[in-house]
């Protein structure tokens, strides 16, 4: 990387530089900064669906395979602007970009690629694509010829090393909505669709999860994996397996675990805080990150240690709703635009972010919908007073063009909730329950 030529460029780009003039002086270089050579590199790629980004890069795997020539399997893309169209977060201008850029990331063309960047050469922002979720992997940052080597380098760093694991926090701050029901099944399907999967039970107090599929500690407890500074406590000591067996094929599939332990539940929350920062759930996970598909962590209904600590620790944070409970609804919106924030200020590299909320194993009359819809309206309205717009939160198909109201239900059945007692996940024991939990899993994850 020549560092003093990407100065240069920035310190030369005029100021209102039109889209043409930031492709032509600071696209080559940007790109050459980041590894990608000009066979790696495709101009006006065709996504498939949505038209075409400005560049889709992929590195050459041999001569006879140059991504210039094939156009297969894109990695990375990046959509650009206009110095003069404002990227900074939050504008009119930042979020169509943002939702430009996702369309292309999901575009049919486009399912290999990992990576979305936007950039006017004033800011840039880089995003992360694992499945069908799309979160920003750093903020929306300002490009200065000052910082700009270091954004490149952390942003290069962060593409040739990426996470393989999306860490998703089940969170309300309303009780009795099913996190743990929603955390063992979701992870019991995409076990069984060939995912590794960790599940913690981040809950001393009420422990549903570890003693829904009776796992015992192991030689190590939580506590000690959180409290240990020096990393001497092994993982393989923490985690325990959870073992499914398929009757009919009789293939074994295993959930990976860590139980929760007393220790935390006995803690005073002022005596935690002493001893652990809500971080270190985040530091302990970024060493698993690349041995599973997807880390779970199953969160308490209130927002104090266990739950700041669980969000802080997520990329994304998926949150189980009741359409027949108004406070279940009140409470998601809570998080979303009070709590979330909070801990993406504290984080400073743009995540966490919430998903769409979902409405939770109750059976729904047109009534009760219309009802919960009615309910959302003034949850949304009372947003705007506070200029949060929760719109993409709770309708995440709506636009003025398309007003769709459509949120994903999970149905009730019996046999979900029975399960506990046989301390089997209930997607694994029956087909109707699989499916619903697998249909979750196709909403928000699987692509």
């Amino acid at each position: 990387m020549n560092e003093q030529t990407l100065k240069k460029v920035l310190i030369n780009l005029p100021k209102n530089a039109p889209q043409a003039i930031v492709n032509q002086l600071f696209v080559p270089d940007f790109l050459t900064a980041l590894g990608f050579n000009l066979m790696e590199r495709v101009p006006e790629y065709n996504t498939g669906d949505c038209g075409t980004v400005d560049y889709a890069l992929r590195h050459n795997i041999d001569d006879e395979d140059t991504f210039l020539s094939t156009q297969s399997n894109p990695y990375v893309l990046l959509e650009l602007k206009s110095r003069d169209c404002n990227l900074s977060q939050g504008s009119a201008q930042y979020k169509s970009t943002v939702e430009q850029l996702k369309r292309y990331l999901m575009s049919s063309n486009c399912k290999t690629v990992q990576w979305g960047i936007i950039t006017n050469s004033e800011h840039i922002q880089l995003f992360r694509k694992h499945g069908k979720v799309i979160y920003p992997a750093t903020p929306c940052l300002d490009i200065t010829p000052d910082n700009f080597i270091e954004i490149v380098k952390n942003v290069r760093n962060k593409i040739e090393n990426p996470p393989k694991a999306l860490t998703v926090a089940i969170y309300n701050n309303k009780g009795g909505v099913g996190k743990t029901t929603t955390t063992v099944n979701l992870a019991a399907v995409l076990t069984l669709k060939g995912k590794k999967v960790l599940i913690i039970d981040f809950d001393p107090n009420q422990r549903d999860l570890t003693n829904s599929l009776q796992i015992k500690q192991g030689t190590e407890t939580l506590y000690s994996y959180l409290e240990d500074k020096n990393n001497k406590v092994q993982s393989i000591n923490v985690i325990r397996p959870f073992v499914i067996k398929n009757k009919t094929t009789g293939q074994i599939y295993q959930i990976d675990v860590i139980p929760v332990d007393e220790k935390l539940a006995i803690q005073h929350e002022d005596k935690l805080r002493q001893n652990l920062s809500i971080r270190r759930l985040y530091q302990v996970l970024k060493h698993l990150k690349n041995e599973y598909d997807y880390i779970l962590i199953d969160s308490p209904p209130n927002w104090r240690f266990f739950s700041q600590s669980a969000v802080y620790a997520s990329d994304v944070v998926l949150i189980p709703t009741k359409h027949n409970n108004i406070f279940s609804l009140e409470n998601a919106a809570i998080a979303i635009k009070d709590f979330i924030p909070q801990v993406q200020q504290e984080r400073k590299d743009g995540g966490p972010i919430a998903l769409p909320i979902f409405f939770n194993g109750e059976s729904i009359t047109d009534a009760g919908r219309k009802t919960a819809h009615k309910a959302i309206q003034d949850i949304i309205k009372q947003g705007v007073e506070t200029q949060f717009n929760l719109v993409s939160y709770f309708y995440p198909h709506y636009t003025k063009a398309n007003p769709n109201f459509h949120i994903f239900v999970l149905p009730s059945y019996a046999h979900i909730a029975n399960a506990a007692f046989s301390r089997v996940p209930a997607a694994c024991k029956d087909r109707t329950a699989h499916n619903y939990y697998l249909q979750l899993a196709k909403e928000y994850f699987l692509q």
